[in-house]
């Protein structure tokens, strides 16, 4: 049995809210979204959350008015599974994420005046440490760092909640002297030919490339997706050269594929 979409009168936001109740309908509702659990849906949550990412990367402005609608029909799905639990609505949300945009900028919305950018910050972590004691979940400063971020995300997090108490390398200088002592324990473990060790080291290494990241105030995975971009724009240009010469990669060797690299370099800066 079919019937009709919600009215194109509603708001918006109201149309959605109702499209999602009527997708959840047990008896009326689709069989794949009735399934669905927080748990299931988190993948999805995570995936679109990264596709906002590269509509931005990309600078198509068109896509990500999309994108961000599929990251809000996330939002809608796990508020409306809530519901159904009887947990908290939509209208919660938007509520308690309202109040604490308020609250986090007593500059804005009350009497609170901060001498620059960096007392802004300062006083945006003190904000949120408070936050985080008032929850009194938490026995570890690091314990509410969600597990599930990309990990050198969450390193980056891990080591600046730790730098807020003074557990922090100076300067950028002595993060690099850390990272070079890393890799030649990493270079140790590969000549040894240990690779259980040297897959630690290499956790290591990362590590102590996400410290660096913080230090210089650089997004670890933004310089990566850049860098990603890059590799595939230049092996892009190996693929099309090498067809040019009626060959595939995979027919060519390393050293033509390498000065096909130089080639795509030059023609960038070009």
């Amino acid at each position: 049995m079919t019937s009709s979409a919600p009215s194109g009168d509603l708001r918006p936001i109201d149309r959605l809210l109702a499209i999602m109740a009527r997708l959840r309908d047990p008896e009326t509702g689709c069989p794949w979204d009735v399934e669905q659990t927080f748990a299931t849906i988190a993948p999805y949550t995570v995936e679109e959350a990264y596709e906002v990412a590269d509509a931005i990367e990309r600078n198509d402005l068109a896509d990500l008015k999309e994108e961000l609608g599929d990251l809000l029909l996330q939002v809608v799905f796990h508020a409306r599974m809530a519901e159904e639990k009887g947990a908290f609505d939509f209208e919660d949300v938007a509520r308690a994420i309202n109040d604490k945009m308020v609250r986090r900028h007593p500059h804005v919305f009350g009497q609170e005046t901060y001498a620059s950018l960096a007392d802004q910050k300062a006083g945006w972590e003190e904000l949120k440490a408070q936050e985080r004691e008032g929850k009194g979940r938490a026995e570890s400063l690091l314990d509410d760092v969600p597990v599930g971020l990309p990990a050198l995300t969450r390193a980056v997090k891990l080591s600046k909640r730790a730098a807020g108490v003074g557990f922090v390398w100076p300067s950028a200088k002595e993060v690099l002297e850390k990272l070079h002592e890393e890799v030649r324990e990493l270079e140790v473990e590969v000549a040894a030919g240990d690779l259980e060790k040297a897959r630690q080291e290499m956790g290591d290494v990362l590590f102590v490339v996400a410290n660096l990241a913080r230090t210089l105030d650089v997004d670890p995975e933004d310089a990566l997706r850049f860098t990603n971009a890059k590799f595939a724009r230049r092996f892009r240009y190996i693929e099309q050269r090498l067809a040019e010469r009626g060959r595939t990669p995979d027919q060519s060797d390393l050293a033509e594929m390498d000065a096909l690299w130089d080639e795509a370099k030059v023609a960038e800066k070009g």
